[in-house]
C-alpha cells in the first residue's frame, strides 16, 4: 500500500526512477522536490558515464572464465590472484571505517569488516532467503541480510578462509594465498586503489568509490566465475571442491545492489555533489578494477 502511495506521488511531480526510501522524505518534506530533479539528471550522466565502463559491461577475462576449458595452471593462478585481492581488501575496508564521515557510516563499514572477518549477519528474518542458499552456504556464511549486532563469529565463516579451503582442495599452501607478495603488479594496483579511493578520508571520493565498486560487484561477474569454477569442478571430477566462496558472494552482491542506490540518493540530497569530481572518481575506482582483470587475462593466455 505503500509503495503504490509513493508510486503515485512520483507520477504526480515527474520523479520516477527514485528508490521508495527518497520517495519517502520527499513525500513527507525531508527533502526538497527541485533537488529530485537534479538528482535524475545527474542519475542520467552516472549511467552513460560510469556504469558503462568496461570492466562492468564487458570484462574479457570473466566472459573468458565463464566458458572457458579451465587449465589447472590457470584455476591455480586465478586463486592466488583473488586470494591476494579479498585477503587485502580488509586493509581497505578498514581504512574506509577509520575515515568514515559518521557514526552510521562507521558502523556500516564496520558490518562489512566484521562479516569479512567471520561474523554471521543476526537477522531472523533471513529464513526466506536462505531457503535460496544450499545447507553449506547457510552453515558456512548464514544469510544474506541483518546484521553484526548479536551475531556470531566462526574462524570458518571468514570470508579468507573459504577461499582457503578451495584453494586447498586444488593444492594450494596456505603460504601462496593473500599475501602482497605473492600478488602481480596489476592485482597489487587494484588492491591499492581500493585504499586511495575507497578508503580515502574525503567523503566524496570515498562514496564515488564504493558507489562504483558495489555496481561493478552487483553486474554479474561472480556468476561468470561460478559456471566457470563449476564446468572445471565438473569436468576434473572434484565434487569436493567447495565453491561457496563464489557462488555466495553471487548472491551477496545482487541483494546489496538496491541498498547502494539508495546510499547514493541519500548522500546527493544531503551533500553539495561535485558532479563532475564524482564520475571522475567512479572512472578511476574501475580503471583500477580492470587493471586487476586485464592482468589475469593477459597472465591466462601465457598457461596452459
Amino acid at each position: 500500500m505503500q509503495s503504490s502511495k509513493l508510486n503515485d506521488f512520483a507520477k504526480q511531480h515527474h520523479i520516477i526512477g527514485l528508490t521508495d526510501a527518497t520517495l519517502l522524505h520527499l513525500k513527507e518534506g525531508d527533502y526538497a522536490l527541485d533537488k529530485a530533479e537534479q538528482f535524475l539528471a545527474f542519475q542520467q550522466r552516472i549511467n552513460n558515464e560510469v556504469l558503462n565502463h568496461a570492466v562492468i559491461t564487458n570484462n574479457p577475462y570473466t566472459h573468458w572464465f565463464s566458458n572457458a576449458e579451465l587449465s589447472d595452471a590457470q584455476i591455480k593462478h586465478f586463486v592466488i590472484q583473488f586470494s591476494v585481492f579479498s585477503n587485502q581488501f580488509l586493509v581497505a575496508q578498514l581504512h574506509k571505517m577509520i575515515n568514515a564521515d559518521t557514526i552510521d557510516e562507521m558502523r556500516a563499514s564496520k558490518e562489512i569488516l566484521a562479516n569479512e572477518l567471520g561474523v554471521l549477519f543476526n537477522d531472523k528474518k533471513s529464513s526466506a532467503m536462505e531457503e535460496d542458499l544450499s545447507s553449506v552456504e547457510v552453515r558456512d556464511f548464514g544469510g544474506l541480510e541483518g546484521s553484526i549486532e548479536g551475531g556470531r563469529f566462526h574462524f570458518r565463516a571468514a570470508h579468507f578462509e573459504l577461499l582457503v579451503r578451495m584453494a586447498d582442495k586444488l593444492g594450494l599452501d596456505f603460504r601462496l594465498l593473500g599475501k602482497r607478495g605473492r600478488g602481480k603488479p596489476t592485482t597489487l594496483f587494484f588492491c591499492d586503489e581500493l585504499i586511495r579511493l575507497y578508503g580515502n578520508e574525503d567523503y566524496q571520493t570515498a562514496t564515488a568509490a564504493s558507489y562504483a565498486v558495489e555496481n561493478w560487484a552487483s553486474a554479474g561477474f561472480w556468476d561468470q566465475l561460478v559456471a566457470g569454477l563449476t564446468r572445471y569442478k565438473n569436468s576434473h571430477h572434484m565434487e569436493k571442491l567447495p565453491i561457496t566462496f563464489f557462488s555466495w558472494h553471487s548472491k551477496l552482491e545482487a541483494n546489496h545492489a538496491h541498498h547502494t542506490q539508495e546510499e547514493l540518493e541519500n548522500y546527493y540530497f544531503q551533500f553539495d555533489v561535485d558532479e563532475d569530481e564524482f564520475i571522475r572518481i567512479g572512472n578511476e575506482m574501475l580503471d583500477g578494477v580492470y587493471a586487476f582483470w586485464g592482468g589475469l587475462n593477459k597472465d591466462r593466455q601465457k598457461l596452459h
